[in-house]
């Protein structure tokens, strides 16, 4: 082991640059492969998973408790950075980032080393969630906020929509719901004149669903699939072998995959010291025709024990894991194909059916959330909840309003494996609330005593004209039934009450 320190020479020099953004070579995607866009040479992943627990935090500048935003200390970034470079990494993954906070100086110096970044689109408190999943306008503002926080960084190298959301049989009908977040990320970035940056997903290795969740968010229209696949493995512990570890099976498995995929997640620690034999396997010419590299997880020690290094303020301790992965990385050049002479053969997946492994249907998607819409109803409606309400009193007034009436809650519930979606399941808790507390105050004929629920619902003055129907959609597109009036007003800033932690969203058990 050896201590480091923070390197001032390049933290001066990241001063000295004004934090604008490094003029690095952007990565491309053509068929089953990444490439440098200009230099037509193909790019291998050679990634770190790059996020510290919240709990080792200095930085005050954050707005959220719940993660520490690793893109948004320059400090830190100055600190780890020579570290990094000396396992010849040139990818860092990051989980949550705050898109409010300036990102530029960081940015900057993972440029300047020739890293890039792919970040997760999800925080831990605002995720997709496997148990009660959603497609919300909520959600999509936090997806689309951070992409326009990251968007304009030529290191920036694609997003993920999702992290092991559906990890079992029983939970697979969550995953339409995020490939509704791919098609919408997609979607904006296009939309937005930004440049093409992938959007993709990242799964983790259940032998029960593997191949059905690799096959559905590749199949189908592509412009709702993903632009590149993660896979978070760890198979191979200790002194493994291509054979043993699953890793041909799986390379023989994606051979034929249409968009490039890689170890988004990788290095078990079963066995200690980490010695990262698999590495030699992943760049060698076994898999470097099928897998475009992979993430290391991770930089910081946590109590996990995956950690390449003890941090402590300024100061850097490597850890012998971090040894044997740098000699290991020196010799990880695989060799690739040109972009211009790859003529690009594998199509996208045929899409799973319907069992009892896999609950998604392939079509309709959930509908593209749509902020107009739902600020356009909720001020269109009679009976609404009282602002004051608690979560729990939310939850429970959800609960007995759908229980005097079904039929008052049809235009909000949503069912990934019929495809039936309601036109305003997309609209956050308020207004979904508000939908079946009106629908079933107009059930009642109006009469005052249906708009109280003890004191928890209230009469407003409807101010606004929305067309469309409550029931149920399930057209082609998935996209709901009800559309906006003229008077329309903006988005409605109002925080959705029951989204929890999605387990997953970052750091290992």
């Amino acid at each position: 082991m050896r201590q480091g320190v923070l390197n001032c020479a390049f933290a001066a020099i990241s001063v000295l640059a004004g934090y604008a953004n490094a003029d690095v070579d952007p990565i491309v995607i053509k068929g089953s492969k990444f490439f440098y866009q200009s230099n037509n040479t193909q790019f291998f992943i050679r990634g770190i998973a790059y996020q510290a627990d919240p709990s080792r935090s200095d930085n005050s500048t954050s707005t959220n408790t719940s993660y520490v935003d690793p893109l948004a200390d320059p400090d830190a970034c100055s600190r780890d950075i020579p570290y990094l470079k000396e396992l010849r990494t040139n990818v860092v993954r990051v989980y949550a980032v705050d898109p409010s906070q300036n990102h530029d100086s960081c940015m900057n110096q993972l440029a300047d080393a020739g890293i890039y970044v792919i970040s997760d689109l999800s925080d831990p408190t605002q995720a997709i969630d496997r148990d009660a999943p959603e497609w919300t306008v909520d959600l999509l503002s936090r997806y689309t906020s951070v992409i326009d926080a990251l968007h304009g960084y030529t290191n920036m190298l694609g997003f993920f929509a999702g992290n092991e959301v559906s990890n079992a049989a029983n939970n697979t009908a969550a995953s339409a719901y995020v490939k509704a977040a791919v098609r919408d990320s997609k979607a904006y970035i296009k939309s937005s004149n930004y440049r093409s940056i992938g959007v993709g997903y990242a799964t983790n290795d259940d032998p029960a669903i593997r191949t059905e969740i690799a096959d559905y968010f590749n199949c189908g229209d592509q412009t709702d699939a993903i632009d590149f696949w993660g896979y978070n493995i760890y198979s191979w512990c200790g002194d493994s072998s291509y054979e043993q570890s699953g890793f041909e099976d799986r390379t023989i498995e994606f051979s034929n995959y249409s968009v490039p995929a890689f170890f988004s997640e990788y290095g078990c620690n079963l066995v200690q010291p980490r010695t990262f034999t698999q590495t030699d396997v992943i760049y060698g010419p076994n898999m470097s025709q099928v897998w475009s590299g992979g993430i290391v997880y991770m930089y910081y020690e946590e109590v996990n024990n995956y950690g390449l290094v003890d941090v402590s303020g300024q100061s850097v301790t490597t850890l012998p894991d971090f040894t044997y992965l740098s000699s290991r990385m020196q010799s990880a050049t695989p060799t690739g194909v040109l972009k211009d002479s790859y003529s690009p053969t594998n199509s996208p997946q045929a899409c799973p059916t319907l069992d009892s492994d896999w609950q998604a249907e392939a079509s309709p998607l959930p509908p593209t959330p749509d902020s107009d819409t739902c600020q356009c109803e909720f001020e269109s409606l009679s009976c609404v909840p009282k602002s004051s309400l608690s979560a729990t009193q939310m939850s429970n007034l959800f609960g007995t309003v759908c229980g005097l009436s079904e039929s008052a809650c049809s235009g909000i519930q949503h069912n990934a494996t019929t495809g039936k979606y309601g036109a305003y399941s997309m609209c956050n808790s308020t207004v979904q609330l508000a939908v079946a507390l009106d629908t079933y105050y107009k059930q009642q004929s109006s009469e005052a005593s249906a708009c109280n629920f003890g004191g928890m619902a209230m009469i407003q003055n409807a101010g606004g004209k929305c067309s469309g129907s409550v029931a149920a959609s399930s057209g082609p597109s998935g996209s709901a039934s009800a559309s906006k009036s003229s008077n329309a007003g903006s988005t409605l800033a109002v925080h959705h009450a029951f989204k929890i932690n999605a387990a997953g969203t970052f750091g290992r058990t």
